[in-house]
């Protein structure tokens, strides 16, 4: 990890100030009586002399200078038009134009920012113009509505659609999870048919889909189905609603249908003999039963929070918030390594099972709901949920000391892995589900406002400038995971090379990249199921920092997606291998793809705005529930 801070204070007020204009009075004033040698110049005739030619020569410079001010091209016209105008006018030269202020250059890099080490070249013009944003937002919306078309015509009702073969299938328990996870999406999007489509099917048929379905994940259901809904009534009782009309039904039919989901899912906790709920529930009769081995994933159990506390507070009902958040309150007084938890939870101890630690699948979610649920609550005044905040700070200063890594030769800054604990050596072995902990530690470290407004109020110490460092750090990692491939994309997994780490004939196929030789991508990981870890994160940067090369690297990523992920009859795919082309496809679209990668894409090239992070937190399926302070009771 790079030792130095991100930011300073010059970076944030950095207004080329090489390149401010000064009169040349004072020009010649402060040469003249700073000058070092002034008394010499002007201890003789000589220097006296030479001094009054210049100002007599000088004098004579301005007077019949007729050199033209450069400014751009585009107002190349404009000026020399005025400028003869001008001249026309006044009949000869226009004395005041010589004492005009040149034109102030444009915006320079910092200092600190001159020769960054990246290897995408970001052409300064296209970052300009907020046009070129909105029309390659538009081409997301386009995306969306095409993957949506192939969904409703093949598999409408399912969870998922499979493009290739053209037909859905229920794996996510059969509760039409694409409808669900898409919906807010549509909203923000504006897509009105697709809001009218969905929220009819939604109305129509989820109660009974509900009432009469067997086995669910619960919580796979919570964040896609629960967070979906209710995401989809807050936007439609609230300032998006007045966009769709009649479009869709009422509001309050996503709340109760979410209410009556959520108290089949509570026999998940009342189940239970400890806080920590089972990984299963029957919805049909309300039962719940634990998973095979007999464990949870920590993830899943301490994934459930955001949801179920909005849902109390929407409702008017604490019983959701209070089993949830026991959970959390439970795994407070667990040991912990420096913050960092093992991947399983038993439901019937109470306590961590086995000793791997990672921030990858089962592990990652916890991490991020600690801070976000801290995040919802801390505007409600409330102090009682602060061991939250501590538990995620210590958490951060954990991965930072045991799991952050740089690989060789050119110091890629990763998360590794403790497949045996803390004891053990760490894997070089990164998930591109960790790609989620870049945005998560950027928005903890300015709680949601942008890094410019944060350091003018000086809201950040020593730790958050050395998180925002780390947030670049490791979104840089995540890009260059795609850049690295031959398509593009990213593998589900990637290896670093280190000093103790090394396989050979295992890159990822684009021997153009600077990093070929260190990222390392095996045959059973090259696999790409369009997720949405990577433009979270960049979307969450760019919202903080400013900094246009995440819109540039998440248009890269989107690219890269339409060349190679989309099916012409409508939907996208998932790759069997990235590192060829072309690559071999899956037949598969994940629901997330229409409710996480394409909704980050289209807030990415977006107004700021819109789902501002000082007043929504985003659940781990991107649905935005709004902070208790922005909460409006319907």
């Amino acid at each position: 990890m790079s030792s130095s801070l991100p930011y300073s204070v010059k970076d944030v007020h950095y207004d080329n100030a090489k390149f401010r204009q000064r009169s040349y009075v004072k020009v010649m004033t402060q040469n003249l009586l700073t000058g070092s040698r002034k008394r010499d110049y002007l201890s003789c005739s000589t220097g006296k002399f030479l001094v009054l030619l210049l100002i007599f020569g000088l004098a004579y410079l301005l007077l019949t200078s007729a050199t033209p001010v450069h400014v751009p091209n585009k107002l190349a016209k404009v000026s020399e038009n005025s400028e003869k105008q001008e001249i026309k006018n006044n009949g000869g030269i226009n004395f005041r134009n010589l004492w005009r202020k040149a034109p102030r250059l444009p915006p320079q890099l910092p200092p600190d920012e001159k020769g960054s080490n990246t290897s995408y070249h970001i052409d300064p013009n296209t970052l300009i113009s907020e046009s070129l944003w909105i029309s390659r937002q538009q081409k997301v919306k386009d995306a969306f509505i095409h993957a949506w078309s192939g969904y409703k015509r093949y598999a409408m009702g399912y969870d998922e659609l499979m493009p290739l073969s053209q037909h859905g299938t229920d794996g996510l328990g059969g509760l039409g999870a694409t409808v669900v996870d898409a919906l807010d999406t549509a909203m923000i999007m504006g897509a009105s048919d697709i809001v009218s489509e969905a929220g009819s099917w939604i109305e129509k048929n989820l109660m009974d889909r509900i009432k009469e379905k067997g086995q669910v994940n619960l919580f796979e259901t919570t964040i896609r189905i629960v967070g979906g809904l209710l995401s989809a009534y807050h936007l439609r009782a609230g300032e998006y609603g007045k966009t769709f009309g009649n479009e869709g039904p009422k509001p309050a039919v996503y709340l109760e249908i979410a209410k009556n989901l959520a108290d089949r899912l509570l026999s998940a906790f009342t189940s239970s003999p400890t806080a920590i709920p089972l990984c299963d529930v029957v919805l049909k009769d309300s039962s719940a039963h634990a998973a095979p081995g007999g464990s949870s994933s920590t993830s899943e159990v301490s994934t459930l929070q955001l949801e179920f506390n909005y849902l109390s507070t929407v409702s008017g009902d604490p019983k959701y918030s209070i089993a949830a958040m026991k959970v959390l309150e439970h795994m407070k007084s667990l040991p912990k390594v420096e913050g960092l938890v093992p991947i399983y939870i038993s439901p019937h101890t109470g306590k961590f099972s086995g000793e791997t630690i990672r921030l990858g699948s089962r592990g990652d979610s916890y991490y991020e709901y600690l801070l976000k649920v801290w995040l919802q609550k801390r505007t409600s005044g409330n102090s009682n949920f602060t061991y939250l905040h501590d538990m995620y700070e210590e958490a951060m200063k954990g991965v930072k000391h045991l799991l952050v890594r740089k690989s060789i030769p050119n110091g890629l800054v990763f998360v590794g892995e403790l497949p045996y604990g803390s004891d053990s050596t760490i894997s070089p072995k990164m998930d591109h589900l960790v790609c989620f902990l870049s945005g998560t530690l950027a928005l903890g470290a300015t709680k949601g406002i942008t890094k410019e407004e944060a350091m003018s109020k000086s809201l950040l110490n020593f730790d958050d400038l050395e998180n925002l460092n780390l947030a670049e750090d490791l979104a840089k990692t995540c890009f260059e995971m795609y850049e690295v491939t031959s398509t593009g994309l990213a593998p589900e997994i990637a290896y670093f090379h280190t000093e103790e780490y090394s396989e050979q004939g295992l890159d990822g196929g684009n021997k153009k990249s600077k990093y070929i030789d260190d990222i390392i991508i095996k045959p059973l990981d090259r696999h790409n199921l369009m997720r949405p870890e990577t433009v979270e994160s960049l979307f969450v940067l760019y919202r903080i920092t400013g900094d246009p090369k995440y819109r540039a690297w998440g248009w890269e990523i989107f690219e890269a997606f339409e060349r190679h992920t989309k099916v012409s009859s409508g939907g996208y795919t998932s790759l069997d291998d990235v590192t060829t082309i072309p690559p071999r496809r899956r037949d598969k679209m994940e629901t997330f793809f229409l409710g996480e990668t394409l909704k980050y894409l289209y807030l990415l090239f977006g107004d700021s705005s819109t789902i501002p992070l000082d007043k929504y937190v985003f659940n781990t399926e991107a649905h935005p529930l709004p902070m208790d302070g922005n909460i409006q009771i319907q």
